[in-house]
């Protein structure tokens, strides 16, 4: 018979895994800069009145910190425990 590996290791993904944990973190940290720009930003740049720019640019910052955290856990923190 064919020796098949175990479970873990067929399931572990291959490729790139480097470039795509950083890329999702590259992205984070984009939408962080994209939320701080849009708070940041005078009112004159964008056709946006100010209140939904906040709050826009107030979502893109949580939603790069959510990103970031969620990363970190499932892929850096992963690499250093193995």
């Amino acid at each position: 018979m064919l020796e098949r590996p175990p479970t873990n290791e067929r399931l572990r993904p291959r490729g790139n895994r480097n470039f795509s944990q950083y890329f999702v973190l590259v992205m984070a940290v984009v939408y962080m800069g994209l939320g701080l720009y849009l708070l940041l930003s005078s009112v004159t740049i964008f056709t946006l009145p100010s209140t939904p720019r906040r709050i826009l640019g107030a979502l893109f910052v949580f939603y790069g910190i959510v990103r970031f955290v969620r990363t970190y856990r499932q892929h850096l923190r992963q690499s250093n425990d193995e």
